[in-house]
């Protein structure tokens, strides 16, 4: 397509745009500085993407490709990685806040959401990536109670749903508190959601020798 530079693809300005979210947010961010991100000029922005509300649209709709994919791979990935369905569990909800290192950056992205609640376009997008994660949270959920990490007949829905709430509560909870780390406050309040649910383990004496 005429005007775009070479070596400067769509997937190198959209990673740019969140750095910018998570530096500005998005009332913040302007074509100029991503432009200055990525090396162009902002009417190759303008040409691409027609302007900010079309580039943050995108970053919204490769957000939601990303997050299906990763709903597909990432579970069983995890799982390798970590050797446990809870450890991947904890993960893969630590993996997603990874981007929000300090209380501003969650503000920031906290913004681009709150974007996402108020318009239909950016609404569809954003669903679609609750609805993914949902999926590898029920899949992770699943494969501990298989495995007998989890106690036999939980039901996995609604504590999806709950997994779900608390991963969004807990990072508002830390941008206002401040204590310790995202990824430290998410373990956390993994462990306490999941507590009750977890299988005791068998006594020494019971196991099969």
């Amino acid at each position: 397509m005429a005007g775009r530079p070479r070596g400067v693809d769509d997937a190198a300005i959209l990673r740019a745009t969140a750095d910018v979210v998570g530096r500005v947010g998005p009332a913040g961010l302007t074509l100029a500085a991503v432009a200055r991100e990525v090396g162009v000029v902002p009417g190759t922005l303008m040409q691409r993407f027609g302007s900010k509300r079309g580039l943050l649209l995108a970053l919204a709709e490769r957000a939601a490709e990303s997050a299906e994919a990763d709903a597909r791979t990432s579970p069983e990935r995890l799982r390798r990685e970590h050797g446990s369905a809870l450890a991947a569990l904890t993960a893969l909800l630590v993996e997603s806040m990874e981007p929000m290192k300090t209380p501003q950056t969650y503000a920031n992205h906290l913004a681009f959401f709150c974007l996402d609640l108020g318009e239909p376009d950016f609404h569809a997008h954003a669903l679609t990536v609750h609805r993914a994660e949902r999926r590898a949270v029920e899949e992770l959920l699943t494969a501990a109670v298989a495995a007998g990490e989890l106690r036999a007949g939980t039901d996995v829905r609604p504590l999806a749903r709950s997994v779900q709430a608390m991963s969004s509560g807990a990072g508002l909870v830390w941008a206002l508190d401040r204590e310790g780390t995202l990824a430290r406050r998410m373990r956390q309040e993994i462990d306490e959601v999941l507590a009750r649910h977890v299988a005791a383990p068998v006594p020494a004496d019971q196991e099969e020798s």
